[in-house]
């Protein structure tokens, strides 16, 4: 059997999707390749959940040499004598309570917690942050580098910090105030910089502990803006679609209870159905053309 025969036989026959490669390469006298490439095409057709993933690090400071404080002062690298690092990382699932968090060990490094993160951020569809595109991943990058780790070039990623900017014109970007500017709980006092000194200087269990507390409290904020200003802001990902669905519902919730609200045309002369959510109000739109497809 070729590779299209073994893949038409196993979505009609799913109880054989238990076996193992080889045993299915027996059965159908064909080369393990290609029962390999037939079961991924099945696993990639079938629809699933979509996992979105909120994530926050906190990070330390180099250590180094300098002569006087002050600003405009130049400081050059050959004066670090302790590179910086992640202290903590905290993630959670949408739609999931728990927030999960990953420290440094107790000689402070970081690579342990760089493994099992970026195992758990490879599972995501999108992943989301505040600065995260300039700040958070780059960090974590650049720590994956250092430690020679595996790391995806090419997350997906929702920066609540480029939507503000892009969108909206708050007064202030910074999370602590969108959060409050939207009627939510602010940011965790943290105490300020002797909370790094404890933690780094004196390796304080408790001091490690609340800052963990305070990287969780930022991603459950995070999670709760995201969901304010998601809807006025275009998708990335239509959701719909990548569960098994269509273009014409909701990108966003999936929901099939949708308006027309009219149609756009291009300086081309390209036509798009303008559409609305009744569920959740997002709005968003697509060719006119595959619209009647679908709705007819």
């Amino acid at each position: 059997m070729d590779k299209k025969e073994i893949k038409s036989f196993l979505e009609n026959n799913q109880g054989y999707l238990k076996w193992g490669k080889k045993k299915l390469a027996r059965k159908f006298r064909a080369s393990i390749e290609d029962v390999r490439e037939a079961l991924f095409e099945i696993k990639d057709s079938q629809p699933r959940n979509f996992k979105r993933l909120f994530f926050d690090i906190e990070t330390s400071p180099n250590i180094g040499f300098f002569w006087k404080t002050g600003y405009k002062l130049n400081i050059n690298h050959d004066n670090i004598i302790k590179e910086r690092a992640i202290i903590c990382i905290c993630w959670k699932w949408e739609g999931k309570t728990k927030v999960n968090y990953l420290t440094w060990n107790e000689d402070q490094c970081d690579k342990e917690m760089l493994k099992e993160f970026v195992r758990e951020a490879e599972k995501a569809d999108e992943i989301v942050a505040h600065n995260g595109d300039r700040f958070d991943i780059r960090w974590i990058r650049t720590r994956c580098l250092y430690h020679r780790i595996p790391c995806m070039p090419d997350f997906k990623t929702l920066d609540t910090l480029k939507y503000a900017r892009a969108a909206f014109n708050f007064n202030s970007n910074k999370l602590d105030y969108i959060a409050k500017f939207l009627g939510l709980n602010g940011k965790m006092e943290t105490g300020g910089f002797k909370l790094w000194k404890d933690i780094i200087l004196d390796k304080n269990r408790k001091a490690l502990k609340k800052m963990v507390n305070y990287c969780k409290k930022d991603v459950n904020l995070l999670e709760e803006i995201y969901e304010e200003l998601v809807l006025y802001v275009k998708h990335k990902t239509h959701i719909a679609v990548q569960m098994g669905g269509n273009r014409s519902q909701c990108p966003h919730c999936t929901s099939t209870n949708v308006q027309s609200r009219g149609r756009s045309i291009s300086a081309a002369g390209n036509k798009k159905r303008r559409l609305q959510c009744q569920e959740c109000g997002k709005w968003w739109s697509m060719p006119e053309n595959q619209y009647i497809k679908e709705i007819l």
